[in-house]
Parts: C-alpha cells; sequence; structure tokens
C-alpha cells in the first residue's frame, strides 16, 4: 500500500522501473480500465507494452496455455493475463519463465481486490475493524475481496440472492484467514442487515459478460438488492460507496449513489493503475 500511495505521488512521471522491459497484455475479454491503466502504467514506469487481444491470441483454440506461455516468454519480462477460465492463468503460470499477472479470471480478481483495500485506507488509516458491506452476486471480485479483507482483518458481510452466494470452499479458505488477523468474512441474504453501519457499500454488476443469456433472470433476482438512497442510509455517515465498474445504472445502483457525495468509484478506478504500477515494481525488482 505504501509503495503505491508513492507512485500516484508521481502520477504523469515517466520512471525508469521497467527501462528496457517489456510487457505483454494477453487479453481474452474486452476492458477498458484494466487494459488502460496497465498500458499507462506500464509506459510510465519507463516499459513497453504490448496488446495480445482475442483476435490475435483465441487462447486454448488457435493455441494452448502452454505453448503461448512458452513463446511468450522468450520475447517479454512480465505477461498480464485477462481470462475466461481460471484454469488458464494457473496453465500461462505453470509454463511462463515470466512472471504472469492475473488481470481478471472467472474465479478471482486480485488487482480489484488490492485496489480496493488501497482505496479504503485512503479514507480509513486503519483498517482493523472497518466493515465492508458487499452486496450482489457472489462472483470473481467478491472471492478476491473475502481474501484481500480477511488478510487486512477487516469484516466483510456479504449479501447475495439465494443460488448466487461466493463459492464455499472459497468463503472457508478467507474465515481459516481471518482466524489469524481478527477479521471476519459471513454471508446473508439481507442488504438491510449487512448495510447498517458499514464503512464501506460495495457494489458489482448483476450481469457480467458471458452470462447475458441469464441477464432476465438474474435482474428479477437481484432487484431487492439495489443500492439506493434508503439502503445506503443505512451505512455509517461517513461511508463511502465502492463500485468496480463498469456499472448498469439503475440495476444494481442508482445515479444518485454512485454520483453522491458518498461514491470514490472514479478515485477507485484511477488507483487500478497506480497499484498495478506498484505490483509491477515489487515483481520486477524481486
Amino acid at each position: 500500500m505504501a509503495l503505491s500511495a508513492d507512485l500516484k505521488k508521481q502520477k504523469g512521471q515517466r520512471l525508469d522501473i521497467l527501462k528496457g522491459k517489456s510487457a505483454g497484455l494477453l487479453f481474452q475479454k474486452p476492458s477498458n480500465r484494466t487494459r488502460v491503466s496497465f498500458e499507462v502504467g506500464i509506459w510510465q514506469l519507463g516499459g513497453n507494452c504490448i496488446y495480445l487481444g482475442p483476435d490475435e491470441i483465441d487462447l486454448g483454440k488457435r493455441e494452448s496455455a502452454s505453448d503461448v506461455a512458452k513463446t511468450l516468454s522468450r520475447y517479454l519480462d512480465v505477461l498480464v493475463a485477462r481470462t475466461h477460465s481460471h484454469d488458464d492463468i494457473l496453465e500461462l503460470g505453470k509454463n511462463a519463465s515470466v512472471p504472469v499477472i492475473n488481470g481478471l479470471s472467472d474465479l478471482f480478481h486480485p488487482c480489484q481486490a488490492l485496489t480496493d483495500i488501497f482505496s479504503i485506507q485512503e479514507h480509513f488509516a486503519d483498517l482493523g475493524g472497518i466493515s465492508v458491506a458487499y452486496i450482489g452476486d457472489g462472483n470473481n471480485v467478491c472471492h478476491s475481496l473475502m481474501l484481500a479483507c480477511a488478510k487486512m482483518g477487516m469484516h466483510l458481510r456479504i449479501a447475495t440472492p439465494e443460488g448466487y452466494s461466493p463459492q464455499p470452499e472459497i468463503l472457508t479458505l478467507a474465515q481459516n484467514i481471518c482466524q489469524q488477523t481478527g477479521g471476519d468474512v459471513t454471508v446473508s441474504h439481507s442488504a438491510n442487515e449487512v448495510a447498517k453501519e458499514a464503512h464501506v457499500i460495495y457494489a458489482d454488476v448483476w450481469t457480467s459478460m458471458g452470462q447475458e443469456k441469464e441477464a432476465q433472470q438474474r435482474i428479477a433476482a437481484f432487484k431487492p438488492y439495489q443500492i439506493n438512497a434508503d439502503l445506503t442510509a443505512l451505512g455509517r455517515p461517513d461511508h463511502i460507496f465502492m463500485h468496480c465498474l463498469p456499472a448498469h445504472r439503475g440495476q444494481e445502483v442508482t445515479d444518485a449513489v454512485i454520483d453522491g457525495s458518498h461514491s470514490i468509484v472514479f478515485n477507485q478506478a484511477e488507483n487500478r493503475m497506480h497499484v498495478q504500477k506498484a505490483i509491477l515494481t515489487f515483481i520486477m525488482q524481486t
């Protein structure tokens, strides 16, 4: 977190941390924040960035993940992968001889979770005892947030509809971590219950990429979980609202909340770049 804060202070400056280094962005999914934040961040660290989208490398179809990893390792110094399947991340990491950063998979979104912790710390310096209400789908963002909050000794309260809870094995892992840190992670089906006295109220989309066929079913299931003025009124007076974006306004969150005085979503989005620069710096200097 300290490194992220230091790099944020140097925003826009060209550094030499990645001078002479090349990074590859291997993306199976289109992206706004992940692609731009990594590309600009790598440039600001003095490195060169190459984007490899779905049309360039159809991972697992045109070429196996293992062969892609072995080949790209001969050209690149670090690889950022944004994949449909977490198994592809594991396969790339197993076969690459350079570091592989998980830019997103169907199971985890660690860069987002690290950014979330950094963004919360900017508002509440002492993270111990901070309560986070995550209201929505028990998805990859939720999974990584569970582990991050657990490691920081925070209190994460999750509210999802029946059938949309996070995976039990990841919940168990997070709860086991909490035994060492003093935090806790709980899951319920009541948005009002988790929002009460929350320091942070967090939303994500109800329907992610690849789930479009489920959209109407999901909208019906999640409708009672919309984050609106009535729900945020249950949080602490100094609460902050967070969303990893993109947002489906009028579904998981109202305009009044996302554009309101408690919202930090665009600072949170900017912080993706600073945290990812810190990740790259740490990896390439160790």
